[in-house]
Formats: structure tokens, sequence, C-alpha cells
């Protein structure tokens, strides 16, 4: 089994060149594969890691030890596949392998969508508010345009088929800014809504998961 992980990751070298370690030079020759398995299975990553550790220990000359990364990553499962673990991955947008057990996922994976409903709940939350920002910031740069385009059209020497072009164009950015400016009420409309929902969605599940 080394062995066909040893070349699996030769094989794979070219392709990853330059891609970030798994495992730094002195964790390879410290050989604590059992404690990288636990660490591993309880951060919710599959047992394909192995093959990337092998990967960043075989240019130190280190081959990893299977049984032991493996012993230790199903311990490291079971501190993951916990309800409170769920949640919490739910909550923070972590992804979920697949990799707890049928008779832990009962508990791990409810929990994991009620944590999932708080991150798509507060993430429209600062969606709506990075669209206010941005909205608003579109305004002070019409504002500024406009009052450039007001000083322009001051300018001596003009004609006066020179003066209703600037005109002309603050029109168009005046209609530009009152557009911009409905959006940016409706972009509040939408911060009102989903502040709200996300209020909703804490109480709800106060009682199962607690304040957070």
């Amino acid at each position: 089994m080394k062995t066909w992980i040893i070349a699996a990751a030769a094989a794979g070298a070219v392709l990853t060149l330059g891609s970030c370690a798994t495992m730094s030079e002195e964790q390879c020759l410290a050989g604590d594969w059992s404690g990288q398995g636990y660490a591993d299975g309880a951060s919710g990553l599959t047992m394909s890691r192995l093959g990337e550790h092998a990967e960043a220990c075989m240019k130190h000359g280190v081959a990893p030890d299977d049984a032991a990364y493996r012993s230790g990553w199903s311990q490291g499962v079971v501190s993951y596949c916990t309800r409170d673990r769920g949640f919490e991955a739910g909550r923070t947008g972590s992804s979920y392998a697949g990799i707890c057990p049928s008779d832990l996922e009962e508990d791990f994976l409810p929990a994991y969508r009620d944590g999932q409903i708080v991150y798509r709940a507060e993430v429209a939350v600062n969606d709506a508010r990075s669209q206010v920002d941005s909205l608003g910031n579109r305004l002070e740069e019409l504002d500024e345009k406009i009052t450039a385009k007001q000083a322009e059209a001051r300018a001596e020497g003009l004609t006066e088929e020179q003066r209703e072009r600037i005109r002309d164009r603050i029109q168009e950015i005046r209609r530009e800014r009152a557009d911009t400016e409905r959006d940016w009420r409706r972009a509040q409309d939408a911060i009102d809504d989903a502040e709200e929902e996300l209020r909703d969605v804490r109480w709800r599940l106060r009682h199962e998961y607690g304040t957070w």
C-alpha cells in the first residue's frame, strides 16, 4: 500500500509542482502519522489526504505509515462527526466530505444543515451590505462628475453648441444617478429583509445550539 501511495504521488508531482505542501519537512521527519491522521480526520478531511502527505514527504525521503495514519484518522473522524461540530461546519460555510459513519451522521448531518441555514442568512446580510456600499460609492462618483461637468459648462470661450453638449451630458449623468439611487434604496430594503431573516433563524435555532 505504501509503495502504491508513493508511486501515485510521484506520478502527480509534475501536475502539482509549486503547490503548497500539506506537511513540512519537520513534520515528515517526525513521523507522527497517527497524530497527522487524527488531525486530518478531526478537520473533516478524507483519507485521500494521505496521498498528498506522501507527495509532500517524498522529497524528504519519508514514506507514510499507512496503518498508523488510518488508525489516527478513524479516531479523528469520531471527534469530528458530532452534532456541535456539524453545526459549526455548516455555519462557517465549510464543505462536508461525507466522511461520517452512518451512525454518527444521524446527529452530524441535521446539525450541519441547520448551520448552513445560518451561513446562507449571514451571507445574504453581507451581500446586501456590500451592494449598498457599492451603490453608495457610485452615487458619490456621479455627484463628482456632475459637479465637474457644471464647472466645465461655466468655462469661458465655449460655443453655445459645446455648452449644450455638456448640459446634455449632465442630464445623462443625472438620469443614471436617479436610477442608481433607486437601486440603492432597494438595496437598503434588502438589508432590512436579510437582517430580519437572520434574526428569525437565530431565534429558531437558539434552543438547539445556543448563541454564536
